[in-house]
């Protein structure tokens, strides 16, 4: 799913106004309807509900669901906030067919600059998708005084007060902070990102019907990864198929202490439907991982407490992983050293090899091209080199689409919205997973997903974006048995099965 910028989104409705055709001011009417259809099913019609409206085209739809909800019986209120003297020709329509039907409200302005809020729920439609600047004056009085409240607040299409992409200059005090938002159509980008999401709350896509066919002519760098983009990606298995058939992978990992790090990895990359497995792990691991990952080879090193010197013979391994628990001793450096010069397909690159990475660049040429690195935000600044913490998500997010283009690798920078940039430009944002996920091991669950999938001879950028998704379905799957405070690493592990039979059968 594309996601677009504030300027096209603006394109489409137009178009679809166009080409339909229909009038906007019924385009607005259909947009309130699936706002209203998603409030009455959520919502009994003993709640009441507090609309503060703009002047905007934003309002115009609070206006228009406040009517359509007073219609179905609940107890609706309005406020309608004069920031502006002009109003939009579909906004003022809709306030005369709320006064139409007797639904009184309230005006606030540089008179009256208080609201009562007595509601189980505010409904914010103050700004839209429209708004470029800070917010300011009455609106923003207006939008302090629905985050000072105790109700739930559900913002229409976007937070008032939040930009669609860039908000490193808009001050955090002036935007909304929902519980829920209904957005039309696709999800903004500032939705998907640590520093702006949490004005959002849990986000749904209500689908408007704008014109599908005008959205597909449109380019954008950003995607929302979904079941539609991976359903065809899950490996078809052959009845007359062996273990051979799926590849053979080899998973550098562990260390004195990091041991877990291994076994999780084996054990995610093995239900992830790879072949055959091996797993280099120090010679302090061996009973351990023999005892609990029994489906793995094993190939110890010498050192006891860390690896120091690589495989001999690559060519047996159709995809390598390295970096979980692994360590960054300098013996191990020199390992990772002699695994990039001594393997040249894509490979999985995560955590303590990122680390690596980081701290010897040089190294970085090396690297296969088409890798896919895994790190969290840390291990993303140490592998740029970033001293700096004051950079905003939208920043990193550049930051990361151009390191993916210029080192020509795959890389998922792991967050609520885990982000997946390609060598071509694109970047995906992950619909999956839950903070449930926040936990110990998570990653090095991912690394052996990926690396399954690339053993089994996937194309690496569908093999990302697979991985990504299956990982964090796994995790809701595990989320819905354990609760989210109660899952750990193992159990994404045992519901990767469920997982990517889920997505097989969403084809069906």
């Amino acid at each position: 799913m594309k996601i677009l910028s504030a300027q096209d989104i603006q394109k489409v409705d137009r178009y679809t106004i166009e080409h339909e055709p229909i009038a906007s001011i019924d385009l607005m009417e259909r947009a309130a309807y699936k706002c209203t259809e998603w409030i009455v099913e959520n919502y009994t019609n003993d709640k009441s509900f507090h609309f503060v409206c703009g002047t905007g085209n934003n309002g115009g739809d609070g206006f228009a669901i406040a009517r359509m909800l007073f219609q179905k019986g609940y107890k609706v209120s309005v406020t309608w906030v004069h920031f502006s003297l002009t109003f939009s020709e579909d906004c003022q329509v809709n306030v005369e067919l709320l006064a139409h039907i007797g639904l009184p409200f309230q005006i606030l302005n540089e008179d009256n600059q208080i609201i009562n809020f007595e509601e189980d729920c505010i409904v914010d439609a103050i700004f839209g998708i429209g708004l470029n600047k800070p917010s300011s004056g009455i609106a923003k009085r207006a939008i302090q005084q629905i985050n000072a409240s105790t109700s739930a607040v559900i913002s229409i299409d976007i937070p008032s007060g939040l930009m669609c992409e860039d908000n490193a200059n808009n001050p955090l005090d002036g935007i909304v902070k929902a519980h829920i938002t209904l957005t039309f159509q696709q999800p903004k980008l500032s939705f998907l990102l640590p520093d702006t999401g949490i004005f959002v709350g849990e986000f749904h896509v209500l689908d408007i019907s704008l014109n599908q066919s005008y959205i597909e002519t449109l380019t954008t760098h950003y995607y929302f990864l979904t079941t539609k983009d991976v359903v065809k990606l899950v490996p078809i298995r052959s009845k007359f198929s062996h273990k051979g058939t799926y590849g053979h992978a080899l998973l550098c990992a562990g260390s004195y202490g990091k041991m877990g790090a291994a076994v999780l990895a084996g054990k995610s990359a093995l239900r992830s439907g790879v072949g055959l497995l091996t797993l280099h792990i120090p010679n302090c691991g061996y009973d351990i991982v023999q005892s609990t990952v029994p489906e793995a080879m094993v190939i110890t090193d010498k050192y006891s407490s860390h690896l120091s010197m690589a495989w001999e013979n690559f060519s047996i391994f159709s995809a390598v992983g390295i970096g979980p628990g692994l360590g960054t001793n300098e013996e191990t450096v020199k390992f990772v050293h002699d695994v990039l010069h001594s393997y040249t397909r894509p490979m999985v690159i995560d955590a303590d090899a990122i680390n690596i990475l980081g701290s010897h660049p040089t190294l970085l040429e090396k690297v296969p091209k088409n890798s896919i690195f895994t790190p969290h935000l840390k291990e993303f600044k140490r592998l740029l080199q970033l001293t700096n913490d004051d950079f905003s998500s939208f920043e990193i997010l550049e930051l990361q689409r151009t390191w993916s283009i210029e080192n020509q690798h795959i890389l998922i920078l792991k967050g609520a919205h885990t982000s997946i940039s390609l060598p071509n430009g694109e970047l995906w944002f992950n619909s999956t997973g839950n903070p449930g996920m926040a936990t110990g091991g998570s990653g090095d669950v991912l690394t052996g997903i990926l690396t399954a999938l690339l053993a089994q001879d996937m194309e690496v950028n569908k093999a990302a974006l697979l991985g990504v998704y299956a990982h964090g379905l796994a995790g809701d799957l595990a989320m819905k048995q354990h609760g989210q405070i109660g899952v750990i690493a193992s159990d994404i592990i045992q519901c990767l099965p469920m997982a990517f039979e889920y997505i097989k059968k969403a084809s069906v």
